[in-house]
């Protein structure tokens, strides 16, 4: 084998063990001859590139130390040089090989910054999610570079938002935005899940995550609501992103279970509407009361709270002015026909000649102001 085939082939060699151990060393240029040989270009010693290829050497042999401290020299010393964003690149490179990733993030930003049309541009935005993932992971930054106790987790999701912004379309953006979502679920950020989740729906309809995404955002929504003293818009939200699957997705909505959890959300809104109601008979407001026992009969009939609230209608009733209670529905014979109970002795309310539930709402008394008591249930 002669020489000059011994040196390509030692070459290309050293080329493949060269982009194992580091992506930016990788990047040399390589010319194909006119004999087939690939050959280096060798840039003269003392110019910008031979200095930025003796960095990038460094941190592919493991010098992480002296490949910042050249990294360092250059852009000092060279402060309008075209291979800046590639000197901000491997002193990154370096301070997280020397295990200093947030230090590492002020050269990343300079690359995003001051020079997004580089070729190393992703390259910096791809660090940038590694770090980020590792903070949103509990990961914590060093106090005074020395041991890590400083809590991280506002730097994940800032890291996370920008490369969204900066990179939108992209695999990198939609791995940063489930991973923002996915940060979110996992603290409890049950509000703040939802949006990151329906935002990464809109942004990447057709993802191979959609599905999680989508199942994550109902879950969200259903463990924003913490109670019945509590806002139920959580809820309401819920249903409507479950009634359009069923509409939409009729086989999506059945794998996830879309009956049984609009089943759930009933009961959760109809008790939310009856301790509204309980409230409102414990300030001796009976006419207020009776009117959240009528929606929890009318909009949910079907529910244990409905049950409950026509048990509590004898109580509302008797407590009424006989000129208004004389309007309410008949509750006595929406008990017999939920409970399948018959005479007054069991229902408490004696029957009348007329029982049907009014079609207007003229005779109902407006909502009346709500009180702030300090134990008043949300609306």
């Amino acid at each position: 084998m002669s020489s000059a085939r011994i040196q390509t082939t030692l070459g290309l060699v050293l080329l493949a063990a060269l982009s194992v151990v580091s992506p930016t060393l990788a990047q040399q240029d390589f010319t194909l001859g006119p004999d087939d040989a690939w050959t280096r270009e060798t840039p003269e010693p003392g110019t910008p590139a031979a200095r930025i290829l003796n960095a990038r050497k460094a941190l592919a042999l493991g010098e992480p130390e002296r490949a910042r401290a050249l990294a360092t020299a250059f852009l000092d010393r060279f402060p309008s040089a075209p291979g800046r964003a590639e000197m901000f690149l491997v002193r990154g490179d370096a301070l997280v090989e020397m295990g200093d990733e947030y230090d590492a993030l002020f050269d990343y930003e300079a690359i995003a910054r001051q020079h997004p049309g580089s070729e190393v541009f992703v390259q910096a935005l791809e660090r940038e999610y590694d770090i980020a993932v590792a903070y949103a992971n509990g990961l914590r930054r060093k106090f005074f570079g020395t041991i890590r106790i400083i809590d991280a987790s506002e730097d994940a999701q800032e890291l996370l938002i920008r490369i969204q912004e900066r990179l939108p379309g992209s695999r990198l953006a939609e791995d940063a935005g489930m991973t923002l979502a996915d940060f979110y679920f996992r603290r409890a950020e049950m509000r703040l899940a939802a949006d990151a989740y329906d935002l990464f729906i809109m942004n990447y309809p057709r993802s191979n995550r959609i599905q999680k995404a989508r199942q994550r955002l109902i879950q969200a929504y259903m463990a924003s609501y913490r109670g019945p003293r509590h806002d139920a818009s959580g809820l309401r939200d819920a249903r409507r992103r479950l009634q359009s699957m069923q509409r939409l997705r009729p086989a999506a909505a059945q794998r996830l279970g879309a009956e049984s959890l609009i089943v759930r959300i009933d009961e959760s809104e109809a008790r939310k509407l009856l301790v509204t109601a309980q409230w409102y008979l414990s300030i001796n407001d009976p006419i207020s009361a009776e009117i959240y026992i009528r929606q929890v009969v009318e909009r949910h009939p079907d529910t244990v709270a409905a049950l409950d609230a026509l048990r509590l209608a004898p109580e509302i009733i008797s407590r009424m002015p006989a000129s208004i209670a004389a309007r309410t529905p008949d509750y006595r014979l929406l008990a017999e026909a939920l409970l399948g109970k018959s005479g007054p002795e069991e229902t408490g309310v004696t029957p009348r000649a007329e029982p049907a539930l009014p079609q207007s709402r003229d005779l109902e008394p407006e909502r009346p102001v709500e009180v702030n008591t300090g134990e008043e249930p949300a609306g």
